[in-house]
This record gives structure tokens, sequence and C-alpha cells, in this order.
């Protein structure tokens, strides 16, 4: 039993580490010294009308500042207590999984259909998503599946009705840390802001001054480089719908890969070596070790399938990306760094497994979307506009199944009768 003197030293410390951490939280960008949470009223002015003119038609206020940044004593500071905020498996519905096939629903309304490259990217013209029914919605979730990524331009859409969206497709992830769009306020419904609304905001020109971050040229901005969306999570991100309601007249692409083509292209020998294994995946934001805060940022770990298998199609993909992929359990430190250095670059470097996205829409006023399933992809968001050039836009995700492997899978190019070669 420890005397009475240790105990209340240890209460002390652990104290004085909490004031520690509280002057600051460790966000994944967080450089400056001291960071204002809360709604940000200075931003007002600076909002893009587009953005204002969407928001205002569907009932946000933005009065009292946008964006929403969780205030700092309800933000995580130790790796463990943010571990635990989804820590146990919650109920999932796979929606695509009881579609009907051919998909008749949503095609039937759509002005075309339209796949923008052989193996990954559709876009559905002449439909508004905001009028999809719960059939068309399963539809739509297993062209996802199947497609990787599906695209929807000329969209009138609330961001009440992209979270409805996201809530039908799974438990809609509420950040701890990121900013976020404030919603009007359900009865009965808690005045905290601090738990977000679900849908996270999308805004370089924001994330570079609040953050402390100077634009570059050379170096690309925050959100450039590949990976795919809370990997860390017990049960990671599923079907993400990011709506950009302000677009620059040209540049600030995204890039999207295929997890599906990504394990076709290994050899048999290399797919049977990775199937079954798994890999220690970290999160964006980082926390202190509440035991040994002096040893800097943490990352929440969790271990997951290397290859895991899509509950829709059945199919294989390659799960991993260079952003927030630790190493390969079981492997020895040099064995996994040469093995996911590999596996990194299949994503990279194959064009013909990649699609690249013009968001620009087609009618003035008008914003674009982008729905696709980040267990079977990775993306990157190509920076290449300046900070003049307004880009804003609102995301939603739903977090989606434990992921698991089945032995008895196929790939994609297997299941579909296509050559192996």
């Amino acid at each position: 039993m420890s005397p009475p003197v240790a105990i209340e030293q240890n209460e002390e410390l652990q104290e004085t580490i909490l004031k520690l951490a509280n002057l600051k939280p460790l966000g994944q960008f967080r450089s400056q010294t001291q960071i204002e949470t809360g709604p940000q009223i200075e931003w007002l002015e600076k909002v893009p009308e587009p953005t204002r003119k969407r928001f205002e038609k569907y009932g946000i206020d933005l009065s009292k500042g946008y964006p929403i940044i969780p205030e700092n004593k309800d933000i995580p500071k130790f790796v463990d207590e943010a571990f635990e905020i989804r820590n146990s498996e919650y109920p999932y519905i796979e929606r695509g999984k009881n579609a009907d096939p051919e998909k008749k629903a949503l095609f039937g309304a759509a002005k075309e259909v339209i796949d923008l490259t052989k193996h990954i990217g559709t876009e559905i013209v002449g439909l508004q998503l905001s009028d999809l029914d719960d059939k068309q919605k399963d539809e739509l979730a297993l062209l996802v599946a199947e497609r990787v990524v599906v695209f929807f331009r000329d969209q009138d859409l609330s961001p009440q009705k992209q979270l409805e969206l996201g809530e039908y497709w799974g438990q809609v992830e509420r950040h701890p840390q990121a900013p976020h769009v404030p919603l009007p306020k359900k009865e009965g419904e808690s005045d905290d802001i601090a738990k977000g609304s679900g849908i996270s905001v999308i805004w370089r020109h924001f994330f570079n001054d609040f953050y402390g971050i100077k634009p570059s040229f050379k170096k690309g901005g925050i959100s450039s480089g590949w990976h795919t969306d809370l990997v860390h999570e017990f049960q990671p991100a599923g079907i993400t719908h990011l709506h950009n309601d302000t677009i620059p007249a040209t540049g600030g692409d995204t890039a999207w890969s295929s997890g599906y083509a990504a394990y076709d292209k290994l050899s048999p020998a290399f797919q049977k070596f990775l199937d079954g294994k798994k890999a220690v995946y970290i999160s964006a934001h980082a926390y202190l070790d509440r035991e040994n805060p002096l040893q800097g940022p943490q990352r929440i770990e969790r271990e997951h399938p290397i290859i895991r298998t899509h509950p829709t199609t059945g199919w294989k993909s390659l799960f991993v990306n260079r952003a927030m992929t630790k190493s390969i359990v079981g492997l020895e430190p040099e064995e996994s760094k040469l093995i996911l250095e590999y596996l990194f670059q299949v994503f990279e470097k194959n064009l013909d497994i990649q699609v690249r996205f013009h968001w620009q829409p087609t009618k003035e006023g008008f914003g674009t979307s982008a729905i696709w399933d980040n267990r079977i992809s990775q993306h990157f968001a190509i920076g290449d506009y300046e900070v003049e050039d307004l880009r804003h836009g609102t995301r939603v995700t739903s977090l989606a199944e434990v992921p698991y492997f089945d032995e008895s899978s196929k790939s994609q190019r297997e299941a579909l009768g296509l050559s192996l070669d």
C-alpha cells in the first residue's frame, strides 16, 4: 500500500500535468502557443459568399462565430481518454448489402451515369442527393462500394441533409478537436457546442491562418499527401461525403486510389503473405501520455487487418496509407518499413488505379459532392490554388464495421472474372 505522502505527491503531479495540458491542446497542426477555441467570431467576414448564401438559405446561424472549435476544456488531453471515446462496438447496418444489384431506382432517376475510369470513379448527372429515398440511398451505397467514389455536380444541398445522409449510412463521427458547422438546436438538445455537429469544416484559408501554417507552393498544404480517414477508430470510417460549396475556377482537384485494384496489383505469393496479417494504425491528432507526459505527443494506436474484406462486395482490399499506417504486426521494424513503403507506392504510383476529379459545377450557385468509401481507398487533396482562390466544404463521415478479413473472399478481378495477369 502506498504511503499517504506518495499518494498526495502523485495527485499533485497529475494536477500539474493537467494544468499544463489545458494551456494548449496537442492538435495535429497546432503550432501556436495559444489557441482560441469556441466560435471564431473574427472569421465571419472571411466566410466565402457562396458558403454564406448556402448557410443562410438553410438556417445556419453564424452570428456567434464560424467555424466552431471545441472548447479547450472539452478536448481530450491524454491518449487514453481519446482512445476510449469510441472503444466498443456500435451497431452498424451495411446499407449496400441488400440493394438492387442493377440499381434501377438510382440509375432510373439520373440523366446520365458516367464511369470516369476503368477501375474507379463514377459521376451521376441530373440527380439531387437531397431527393434520394431509402432505396436509392442503399443503391448508392452499393455503387460506392463497387466504384470506390461517386460524384454529383450542381447540388443544392443543406448541411442538415448532408448530415441526415451520413446518419443513414452509419454512426456519424463527431471529432473532439475538428472545426465544425453550428446546427440549429433540436428540441431537448444540449447547448454544449463542444460535442460537435458531425459536420466538419474543410477550409484551407482558415486552417493555414488559425493553426499558424504559412502557405507554401514548395511544401504543399496541410492536407496534401495520400491518406485514409480515421483508421485509428475501433470502427474506422466507411462512407465519407464531402460537399464543396465554394470552388476555385481552376485547381483544387482531389485524387482517389482504389484499394481493390492495389491488392490486385500484387503477386499471388505476396497476396498470400499479406492475407491475415495486421498493421498498427495511428490517429492524425496527438495527445499526451498520462504516465509520461514529457515524452511528447502520442497518437492513438489500433490494430486492424492489412487486407480487409468489404462486407457488401466481398472483395479484398489493401488497407494501408502512408500518413497513418505505422507498422506491420509480427515483423521486424526494418522488414515492416520496407514492405509498407512498397505498398504505399502501389497506391501512389499506379495512375491506372486512380481518378482525379475537377470539382467545378456546371451551374453557378451550386456545389459539388464526392462520396467515397474509406475502407477501399486513399485520397489526396491537390493544393494547386492560392489562398485568394477560395475553397470551402463541409464533410460528414459515417463509421462502418469492425474491420475483418475473410479468407474465403476474392479479389475484385477474380470476382469479376477478369485476367489476374
